[in-house]
């Protein structure tokens, strides 16, 4: 993240993200495919890590291969095969989801995962159980956890969406798009940024 100043001075926090240039792969039809999308392709990739089909995917469009491939399905001009598509599809003041993968933390206890507090050394007599989960409330009956019960395990490494996120400026030069607040995802990660 990184922050710029607004006319009026004030310090808005943002993310920049480089959104293309991205390559029309694949246009779906109603007639062919049942509905209506565009497939776009973006990051580079050398060959020897491209499968047999996929080659012959990019090769139909006329790119070399690439890393990402989405689908969009609604796109306000009509698109054809090859063709670019760049940041110049937004602009300043538009509102923009963006979704990624968050950043994966391992298996984490209930303080860090839930935000339970522990006990605290306080009372009930615990001297050595401070971020223990406690009693999960289940007996002889239903003799089970229920699903859902909120215990240790695997944190992170979900998608997340991030909706209505401001387009505070965009470097058409640079492929670069500046959005308020923050994004899902480590530092290099990929993110869909929809319209």
């Amino acid at each position: 993240m990184t922050s710029i100043f607004d006319e009026t001075g004030k310090n808005i926090p943002c993310t920049v993200i480089e959104a293309g240039p991205c390559v029309v792969t694949h246009v779906k039809s109603v007639d062919t495919d049942g509905y209506a999308a565009v497939q776009l392709a973006y990051g580079e990739q050398k060959d020897k890590h491209t499968s047999a089909p996929l080659k012959g995917h990019f090769q139909k469009a006329g790119t070399t291969p690439k890393r990402k491939l989405v689908e969009f399905k609604s796109f306000e001009e009509q698109k054809n095969l090859g063709d670019t598509v760049t940041v110049d599809i937004f602009e300043t003041g538009d509102y923009v989801d963006v979704v990624g993968t968050s950043k994966g933390k391992g298996f984490q206890g209930v303080v860090k995962r839930h935000g339970f507090n522990g006990v605290g050394m306080q009372t009930h007599g615990q001297h050595n159980r401070l971020r223990a989960p406690g009693s999960l409330g289940a007996s002889s009956w239903p003799s089970r956890v229920f699903k859902g019960m909120r215990m240790a395990g695997h944190t992170g490494s979900d998608r997340v969406k991030v909706q209505n996120l401001q387009v505070v400026k965009v470097y058409p030069e640079q492929n670069l798009l500046v959005v308020k607040g923050s994004i899902p995802g480590a530092k290099g990660s990929f993110v869909i940024v929809d319209k």
